[in-house]
């Protein structure tokens, strides 16, 4: 039987191999070739068995493949029938590629004795906390991770316009596309309705990742938390406020329901920024969503919200890079309530304070802006300042009592690309 499973897994994966694969831009071509495990996570549907898969194609190993997505192959007993299966359908590899791991009960023993047995690993997880607690504790040292998000905007023009040179008023045009529908692969390359499918795996996500899994009785209050937040991109939260807005019992209920969506990649949070650790701790959080595609397919929203996805755009890559080991990010809220959307922080040093301003012909807005840009570089004492709006670029000279700083402007399309 779990032959046949897997036989039926392996045909799956053949018709694979004619789908266009489009370079993603993260380096998995050197990391094949040492013995560490190589942990691809990130959302489901993100493309990351396609990248592990393409990563061992390109090799010209033969490897083996198992997708523990399957109900029946998670129920197998004796793990030593998965890779005689494997060996007699594949020709005893050396290499393995495992889909969606965390579903596995103790996957991590299992991933641990193969590894010492001289199997080179690829796994896929759409869990960060399983993946990385269970990594930490079993693999310390002999695994590297390898984060795969929904398209960047350049790997969005890869795969919608190929190698064809845009000018500058098609590459804006192309993001309005990817500000609404988002970067999730499969609906851009298969021409589906991205609103439907992206309805449609939101659903699917909270469902089976976390209310089949954590076994949660009360659906409702974790569907009105999920809704809530996606409609809520980019503003500030406290635990006592969702608590009361979703119906949650408490507010411990709320934290435990976030920290699940966070865990499945929906949502990520961002800390205020504050020298004291017990302050930002206490202090309320902003969320955002890891795909601008779930807010226009999932949001209960009225009027522009414009701003907002180009907020949610910004703050997708700076997480993106810091899960890559970039800088660390916070947002900076004054108590007579200026704020700077983005502080870009690496050691003890502020690298840099964004502000996210899309439309700068609003003056007032604009004025707003970079009036909580000057007074954080004051309090903080970072002179790099960057503004990132729909169409200007350039640097002006702000004042602010008596202190003048350089600000730079740039296009969202050209940050992005940068």
């Amino acid at each position: 039987m779990i032959r046949d499973i897997l036989l039926l897994q392996k045909r799956e994966l053949e018709r694979r191999r004619s789908e266009k694969f489009v370079e993603r831009n993260t380096d998995y071509k050197t990391p094949l070739a040492n013995d560490l495990v190589k942990v691809i996570t990130g959302p489901r549907r993100a493309g990351k068995s396609f990248l592990g898969f393409n990563m061992l194609e390109g090799s010209g190993e033969r490897f083996g493949y198992a997708n523990f997505d399957d109900e029946k192959l998670v129920d197998t007993k004796n793990y030593d029938d998965i890779i005689n299966a494997l060996s007699s359908l594949y020709g005893n590899p050396r290499y393995l590629l495992f889909d969606e791991i965390q579903n596995l009960s103790k996957w991590e023993l299992f991933v641990n004795r193969l590894q010492r047995q001289g199997y080179n690993l690829v796994i896929t997880g759409s869990n960060s906390n399983l993946l990385s607690s269970e990594l930490a504790t079993h693999l310390t040292g002999r695994h590297m991770l390898i984060n795969i998000f929904p398209f960047s905007f350049a790997e969005f023009l890869k795969a919608d316009s190929g190698d064809k040179e845009l000018t500058s008023s098609e590459t804006k045009a192309k993001l309005s596309d990817y500000l609404a529908c988002g970067g999730y692969p499969e609906p851009l390359i298969k021409e589906l309705d991205r609103r439907d499918y992206l309805s449609t795996l939101f659903n699917s996500i909270i469902y089976k990742d976390i209310i089949s899994r954590f076994r949660i009785r009360i659906v409702p209050a974790i569907e009105n938390l999920a809704v809530y937040l996606v409609s809520n991109t980019g503003r500030e939260f406290s635990y006592n406020a969702l608590s009361k807005i979703t119906g949650c019992r408490s507010v411990h209920t709320v934290e435990k329901y976030l920290q699940y969506l966070e865990e499945s990649f929906l949502f990520f949070k961002l800390h205020r920024f504050s020298p004291g650790v017990q302050e930002q701790v206490s202090s309320n959080k902003k969320i955002y969503c890891v795909d601008n595609g779930f807010i226009k397919a999932k949001a209960f929203r009225t009027g522009d919200d414009t701003g907002m996805l180009y907020e949610n755009a910004v703050a997708v890559k700076l997480k993106k890079d810091e899960m890559d080991g970039g800088a660390r990010v916070y947002y900076w809220k004054h108590p007579l309530q200026q704020e700077v959307d983005f502080v870009l922080k690496e050691g003890a040093e502020i690298r840099q304070l964004i502000q996210v301003c899309w439309n700068l012909a609003d003056i007032q807005a604009k004025e707003k802006e970079e009036k909580s840009l000057m007074k954080a570089a004051n309090e903080l004492d970072c002179g790099n300042l960057l503004v990132i709006n729909d169409d200007y670029e350039g640097e002006k000279e702000l004042r602010w009592f008596g202190v003048t700083r350089t600000v730079k402007y740039i296009p969202l399309w050209k940050w992005l690309l940068a």
